[in-house]
């Protein structure tokens, strides 16, 4: 999250110093301060700094020296410099070397609040793309992990209607990834504004309203300033609405205006603001079953789902189960400074029989705790959650539930496929000598999907151990 950026303050005047370190840590940022250039420059180079607010005039070190000795290191660290009224010809000069905006004294709240969230906001976005372009076609696409072919229809679908203003409607399971879907949207969009995601489901309804529109001062009690809603603090960018079917319907009629007209009114005033937006919805109910329960309306919906992404749950892609799992060791070693981590066969075989309830946000969270509390050099069962285990043992010997008998024997859909894919898998098995690999190819399979069935299934241990 950008609020737990760590931001350095440079001002030699201990008053302008501690204001900004008052107002940025009632924002949610860590601060540190500094009380010239030559002070601020030995803190970047010691400690992981995400954004520098500096003044301009600073004994030892001014802000544009100090400014000038981080890019001639190589330091692309986002600065924000600070001016008075009278001095911003200096500002502009600075930015001319490279910082990314100035703030001008008297220092306004909102101001500071807008101008640091994008200045981290651009930074993120700059590190990312250049992580990504390393990254490219690795694993899977971008920042997504997985190969199957239901992703790869993702991927397409992603590239297509990104560059478009079309609205997208993303549904899916909790933990698939809506919000990462949302995301690479915006990143390949070309939008110069900022990415604003709004969790509708954890904004208590009461304010929900004022939170999307902003309000004017005077509005409701308590009111005692104009205040910017997430729709104008996005402008030009994207607006993602995470669990939209939780908007009160009233809220969505307002919501509705914003689709068509492409303004917002403030609470407390009849004048309109023409901002322009794109809007990304997501939910984890069946929007259609949400439309006829009443939860979402009809007319916002269609507005909505101009184009929809549906993301598949885990357990329908769990070929890359085993991919995702060492992109999330690899992740959690590198941040906790742990040699790389392996796999053993027996948590490959418990992480690929696991139906993954809570998709992929679960196997991350799973994956840390294994490489936190993991002692030695692989990852074994003793490291994975015990309801993980007690899943695979408690699960019928599927083969003898349907070897014995026919298709005739069935009573439901499930159990006729599985009977027949046991007999299909055993034939082709025998038929190749226990060769998983020739078996695979004359099921038109690949041999993941073949081992993951012989796990699910229970088929021969003496083929699966081959």
């Amino acid at each position: 999250m950008l609020q737990s950026a760590h931001v350095l303050v440079a001002d030699d005047e201990k008053n302008g110093r501690r204001m900004l370190e008052i107002l940025l840590n009632q924002l949610g940022f860590q601060v540190s301060t500094a009380a010239d250039g030559a002070e601020a420059l030995e803190i970047i180079r010691t400690t992981s700094i995400d954004l520098l607010i500096t003044d301009l005039n600073m004994p030892k070190m001014d802000g544009l020296a100090l400014l000038s000795a981080l890019r001639g290191e190589g330091n692309e660290l986002p600065v924000i410099v600070v001016t008075a009224y009278g001095t911003v010809e200096s500002a502009v000069a600075a930015m001319k070397q490279g910082a990314f905006d100035f703030i001008v004294r008297p220092l306004d709240v909102e101001q500071v609040e807008m101008v640091v969230h994008h200045a981290l906001e651009s930074c993120r976005l700059k590190q990312e793309n250049t992580f990504l372009r390393d990254q490219l076609d690795k694993k899977g696409w971008g920042e997504f992990i997985g190969q199957n072919s239901a992703m790869h229809n993702v991927y397409d679908l992603i590239k297509q209607v990104a560059p478009s203003k079309a609205s997208v409607f993303i549904s899916g399971e909790t933990g698939t990834g809506k919000e990462l879907v949302a995301r690479a949207i915006h990143r390949h969009s070309g939008r110069s504004g900022l990415f604003v995601p709004i969790n509708c489901a954890a904004i208590p309804a009461s304010i929900l309203e004022s939170e999307l529109f902003g309000y004017v001062r005077g509005a409701f009690t308590g009111a005692d300033k104009d205040r910017i809603g997430k729709f104008e603090f996005a402008h030009q960018g994207t607006v993602f609405l995470d669990e939209i079917t939780e908007i009160p319907l009233e809220i969505q009629t307002k919501l509705l205006r914003v689709l068509q007209e492409n303004t917002i009114e403030r609470l407390g005033t009849n004048r309109n603001s023409k901002i322009d937006i794109r809007v990304i919805a997501a939910t984890n109910r069946n929007p259609r079953l949400a439309v006829d329960q009443g939860h979402l309306r009809e007319d916002v919906y269609y507005r909505l789902n101009v184009v929809n992404i549906n993301l598949p749950p885990l357990r329908d892609r769990q070929d890359d189960t085993l991919l995702l799992a060492n992109s999330f060791i690899e992740k959690y070693c590198k941040q906790l400074g742990y040699p790389k981590l392996q796999l053993s066969t027996a948590a490959c075989e418990l992480l690929t029989a696991y139906p993954w309830p809570g998709n992929v946000r679960e196997l991350e969270n799973i994956i840390e705790r294994a490489v936190v509390i993991s002692r030695g050099s692989k990852i074994d069962e003793e490291h994975l959650p015990q309801e993980m285990v007690m899943v695979e043992s408690q699960q019928l010997p599927l083969q003898r539930q349907y070897d014995d008998g026919g298709l005739q024997d069935c009573d439901n859909l499930e159990n006729c496929v599985a009977s027949l894919e046991i007999r299909m898998i055993n034939n082709a098995l025998q038929n190749a000598e226990g060769s998983k690999a020739q078996a695979a190819r004359s099921l038109k399979i690949s041999e993941r999907t073949l081992w993951y069935k012989l796990k699910k299934y229970k088929i021969g241990v003496t083929y699966a151990e081959e």
